[in-house]
Parts: structure tokens; C-alpha cells; sequence
């Protein structure tokens, strides 16, 4: 994400939440993945969905959120994951 969307995405968020509410992460991973999502994920609300053929899992994970930063950092934190795709 270039540095104009991560601004838009904050200003997304901004608008759209009163702090703190509830926010639900979703991410897709290959099935080998799913513990080092999990891992970065303690206390959260965890839904796993696989896929098909069982090589992906989605992973729907809900928090309350005190702030905009928050969310952001988590987004942040699972970038750094090779191969995940944030919804």
C-alpha cells in the first residue's frame, strides 16, 4: 500500500468508526501459514474458513479497537507475512 492509500484507508476509518469499537480483520493465507497469522493474533475473536481444495485458510478475526492506529499497526504487523492477502 503506497503511502496516498494508507492515507485514504486512515481517513476510511476515521469516518466510519467511534473508537472503540469492534473490527474484524480478514486474511487469506496458504493452510502452512495459519499459525504464524494466529500466532500475531491473541485475543481475538478467530472464524477459519479453508478453501476447496484445502491448500488456503481464511481467517476472520474480530477485536475490540480503542483507535485508528490500532487497526492500522495490525495491518502493519501482518505485512510482513510472505504470500498474505488482507481483505
Amino acid at each position: 500500500m503506497d503511502q496516498h492509500q494508507f492515507q485514504k484507508f486512515r481517513e476510511l476509518l476515521d469516518e466510519s468508526y467511534q473508537w472503540p469499537d469492534y473490527y474484524e480483520f480478514k486474511f487469506i493465507v496458504k493452510i502452512d501459514d495459519k499459525n504464524l497469522i494466529l500466532a500475531k493474533l491473541p485475543g481475538y475473536s478467530i472464524v477459519e474458513t479453508p478453501s476447496k481444495k484445502g491448500n488456503y485458510i481464511a481467517i476472520s478475526a474480530r477485536k475490540l479497537m480503542k483507535s485508528t492506529q490500532e487497526v492500522l499497526d495490525v495491518y502493519e504487523v501482518m505485512s510482513t507475512i510472505k504470500g498474505i492477502i488482507s481483505l
